[in-house]
């Protein structure tokens, strides 16, 4: 068998409201949770596990590569939220998209103050 990712657990201030704004933000379902964890499923099985840890949260960086109409439709859902966004993980061009890579592209922070970007097109 071959090296896949299988999940990954994101610390979270309040692990319900993290888990409802991936679902609701790439579209994707809830999975069975246990425990500490409130969990979303992503293709290929690949789990997101939010937890509530009882230490201050350092921020980490999540991308996901979306199609385009999906990427519209994340894109619509967080200026409808009023969600504050940039072009660039330096957050220079905020209220922006970019265009790089032969694709589109938008940073956000989730609840808990980690980076999320969305893409259409991989780096590589």
């Amino acid at each position: 068998m071959t090296a896949t990712f299988n999940h990954t657990i994101i610390a979270s201030k309040d692990r319900a409201e993290s888990a409802r704004f991936y679902r609701e933000l790439l579209e994707v379902p809830a999975a069975p949770s246990w425990g500490p964890f409130t969990n979303v499923q992503l293709d290929g099985g690949v789990l997101l596990q939010f937890a509530e840890p009882p230490v201050e949260i350092q921020m980490q960086h999540y991308a996901f590569l979306l199609d385009d109409e999906r990427f519209d439709r994340a894109y619509a859902r967080l200026t409808e939220w009023g969600v504050e966004h940039w072009a660039d993980p330096q957050m220079r061009r905020p209220g922006e998209i970019n265009h790089e890579h032969g694709g589109r592209g938008v940073y956000c922070k989730d609840p808990a103050g980690h980076a999320v970007e969305l893409i259409t097109r991989p780096y590589l």
